[in-house]
């Protein structure tokens, strides 16, 4: 049974419900009043990389892009250039219409002025319409995820396992979606690959849990309501151990991708980092206090049968 030196999460569970919903709820404000920070891949535009072989500094390209502009070669919106690659070499800036070649070539020989070099440039364009498409299919595809999952739970386990499973995950993917939202961080092609990689880890940490919960059912009389809190926390502090270990081992892979990794994957390492995160979280706070609440309605049913 539950040590009382040890801290009980089910009877905690509301001060974690709160938190959840809180931040749920801020991601949902952001979204409806600013909108999502969509990059090209979700938002018709063009997304230009440009490697010049030399250094750079921001005040430099930005002194480069002002003159394009203020010249009337560059009449597109543009957001903050973000220069990366090995040596700062590397500039990457995207823009809010679809340009033509005539203006992509205006802006690959202004660089090569600058800097007397050759640049070698990377062009990733989306219109309107397959912008619309790919946002479509995104939103299809984590539906279809979530609903597979929750057969399969249904199957493997019973349906209040499932029912929990789901709302945990769609908690974990909000959650994501959510801080991308509030921060106004770039959401792109890897971010939704972020996201569908941590309802797929998620689940995974998620089973663990339940997997146990089950093995505890088999051997437990459970008479009250104390009893039925004590066996979900006790299988959590079972598979604590297994569960912190797994959680630092990724987190640090996708930390290592986020200070190592070049700025075409950061993004994607941030969000892997939330998902992750997020996903320890709901298995220990959030999914199996669900379950506990479902649960109880059964045996509070079983006693009034039985009465």
């Amino acid at each position: 049974m539950l040590s009382k030196r040890q801290y009980s999460f089910v009877k905690n569970r509301n001060t974690f419900f709160a938190i959840s919903i809180l931040v749920c709820i801020a991601g949902l404000a952001v979204m409806l009043f600013a909108g999502m920070n969509f990059g090209v891949d979700f938002k018709a535009g063009t997304n230009i990389d440009l490697v010049v072989g030399k250094q750079m500094d921001k005040a430099k390209v930005d002194e480069i892009m002002n003159g394009l502009k203020s010249s009337g070669d560059l009449k597109s919106r543009f957001a903050e250039p973000t220069i990366g690659g090995t040596n700062s070499d590397r500039v990457s800036i995207r823009f809010d219409d679809v340009l033509t070649d005539d203006v992509i070539n205006k802006i690959q020989n202004a660089f090569a002025t600058a800097y007397s070099a050759t640049v070698s440039k990377e062009v990733n364009t989306v219109d309107p319409q397959l912008a619309k498409e790919l946002l479509m299919k995104a939103v299809y595809a984590v539906g279809i995820a979530s609903v597979l999952i929750c057969v399969y739970v249904s199957i493997r386990f019973e349906w209040r396992f499932a029912i929990a499973a789901i709302i945990a995950i769609l908690h974990d993917a909000w959650i994501v979606i959510a801080i991308f939202s509030i921060f106004r961080l770039e959401v792109n092609l890897p971010f939704l690959a972020a996201v569908l990689t941590t309802i797929g880890y998620s689940i995974n940490d998620k089973i663990v849990i339940f997997d146990r919960i089950r093995e505890n059912l088999r051997f437990s009389k459970l008479k009250t309501d104390e009893d039925l809190v004590a066996l979900v926390n006790d299988s959590i502090w079972q598979t604590m151990a297994r569960n912190v270990n797994t959680v630092l081992v990724v987190l640090l892979a996708a930390g290592c991708l986020f200070i190592f990794g070049s700025e075409s994957i950061k993004l994607f390492a941030l969000a892997k980092l939330v998902g992750l995160t997020s996903g320890a979280y709901s298995s220990i706070f959030i999914a199996c206090s669900l379950w506990y609440l479902l649960k109880r309605k059964s045996l509070s049913s079983k006693k009034k049968a039985a009465a």
